[in-house]
């Protein structure tokens, strides 16, 4: 990966301290095409009251409405934790052609269906980008959550 996706997801992970700062759980996510952000999210399911109030989907809502189409082809997401099956569900509608993320998440996260094509199989998927950091900012919210 490059110092372009670096600094993309430094962003991702801005918005996820926003998330934190909002006692959310500590998830971001940009959209970007073309070195552009699209779109920006953080979680806010607590305070929305809202189920689908994920990081992504507040991203790929952004970006959308910044181009004026549901569909992102072209575009990169940015997210600091594995999205999850409903998030990857809405990747794959919206056309995305790249995923990068920090942090797996086993339990949640839609690439524990190892036969199951919920992204279209020419998306690019790429895991691990400053995985440190994405982890250390969920580790340290959910210990003071305990």
């Amino acid at each position: 990966m490059t110092a372009q996706d670096e600094h993309f997801m430094r962003l991702a992970l801005e918005e996820a301290e926003l998330a934190a700062e909002e006692d959310e759980v500590p998830v971001g996510a940009v959209v970007v095409m073309e070195g552009q952000v699209l779109g920006r999210g953080h979680n806010q399911t607590e305070t929305l009251r809202d189920v689908t109030a994920h990081a992504e989907m507040i991203a790929l809502t952004a970006a959308a409405n910044h181009l004026g189409s549901k569909y992102l082809p072209g575009c990169t997401l940015y997210v600091t934790l594995e999205p999850c099956d409903m998030c990857a569900g809405a990747i794959g509608l919206s056309q995305i052609s790249r995923v990068v993320f920090g942090v797996a998440d086993p339990k949640r996260g839609f690439m524990r269906h190892e036969n199951a094509q919920i992204l279209h199989k020419k998306v690019i998927v790429e895991q691990g980008l400053l995985a440190d950091e994405c982890s250390r900012l969920l580790k340290e919210f959910f210990a003071q959550k305990r």
